[in-house]
C-alpha cells in the first residue's frame, strides 16, 4: 500500500503518537481524519491543511467511530477508507492493595479496560467493515490496522494491572483479527511501545520518568513521537507485515 492518496483514520491524534503519526502519514501525500476526545484535535487538523479533518469522538463509543470512519470515506474521494493508526488510550497506575490495605478500585480498573481494549476492539470492527468494501490493490490488499499496545503487556511493573491487561489483550488481537481479516485482505499489526516522550509522561514524576530514561540500553533516552510515526509508515507500505507485534523500545525490559 503507498501512503500517497491513501485516507487514515487516526485516534488520540491530538498530540502524542497519533499527531506525530497524522503529520507523517499528511507529509507522504496521504490523507488523514484525526479523531480525539480533545479540543486540540481540530487545530492540529487545521494546521496539516485540506488533507487533514477533524472529528471529536470517544473511542468506546459507536456511534462516534462510525462517524469518524464515515468521515475518512468521504475524505478519500471514493477510494474508501484505506488504514487505522489506533493510538487512544489511557495511562493507569494502583496496587490491589494499597499501603493502607485497601483494596484497588474495580472502576477504575474496568475504566482501563474499556477505553484501551474495548475501545481498540470498536475502531477494529468499524474500521474493517469499511475496508471490506474497498476495491483490492496490490496483492489483493484492501486495508491495514495498526494497534498500539505496550511493553507493558509483557513485562508490566508493580502497580500496573489493569495497564497491562488492558495492552496485552491488544497484543491477544492482533493474530486472531489478523487471520480473520485475510479473507477481506485486510492486515492486523500492533506496536508495543516502550518509554515515549508523549503527554502520558507527564503524569508520571520527573524522578520516575528520568529513571525509565536511565533503563533504555540504547539509545539513552526516552523515546520520539516521529520514531513512532515512521514504524507505523513503514507497515503500511510492507504488505509482508502482518499478524505481528513490534516492540519499539530501545531494549528495555521492566523490572
Amino acid at each position: 500500500m503507498n501512503v500517497k492518496d491513501s485516507t487514515f483514520l487516526i485516534t488520540g491524534a491530538a498530540s502524542g503518537l497519533g499527531a506525530a503519526t497524522a503529520e507523517r502519514l499528511v507529509a507522504g501525500g496521504g490523507r488523514v481524519v484525526l479523531c480525539d476526545l480533545s479540543d486540540a484535535v481540530e487545530a492540529h487538523a487545521e494546521a496539516l491543511g485540506e488533507a487533514a479533518r477533524a472529528v471529536r469522538g470517544d473511542v468506546t463509543s459507536g456511534d462516534d467511530i462510525q462517524a469518524a470512519v464515515d468521515a475518512a470515506v468521504a475524505l478519500s474521494e471514493g477510494r474508501g477508507l484505506a488504514g487505522v493508526v489506533h493510538c487512544a488510550g489511557v495511562v493507569s497506575v494502583g496496587k490491589l492493595v494499597d499501603r493502607e490495605g485497601n483494596p484497588a478500585d474495580l472502576e477504575a480498573y474496568q475504566r482501563t479496560l474499556q477505553i484501551n481494549l474495548v475501545g481498540t476492539f470498536n475502531v477494529m470492527r468499524l474500521a474493517a467493515a469499511a475496508m471490506a468494501k474497498n476495491e483490492p490493490g496490490e496483492d489483493g490488499e484492501r486495508g491495514v490496522i495498526i494497534n498500539t499496545a505496550s511493553v507493558a503487556a509483557f513485562d508490566g511493573q508493580v502497580g500496573q494491572c489493569a495497564y497491562s491487561a488492558s495492552k496485552a489483550g491488544v497484543v491477544g488481537m492482533s493474530l486472531p483479527a489478523a487471520r480473520e481479516l485475510s479473507r477481506h485482505g485486510v492486515r492486523v499489526m500492533a506496536i508495543a511501545p516502550g518509554v515515549f516522550e508523549t503527554p502520558m509522561m507527564s503524569e508520571i514524576p520527573d524522578e520516575a520518568a528520568q529513571a525509565l530514561a536511565a533503563a533504555v540500553p540504547f539509545p539513552k533516552r526516552l523515546g520520539k513521537p516521529a520514531e513512532f510515526a515512521r514504524l507505523a509508515e513503514q507497515i503500511v507500505t510492507n504488505p509482508m507485515l502482518n499478524g505481528e507485534v513490534i516492540r519499539l523500545d530501545g531494549g528495555i525490559r521492566m523490572q
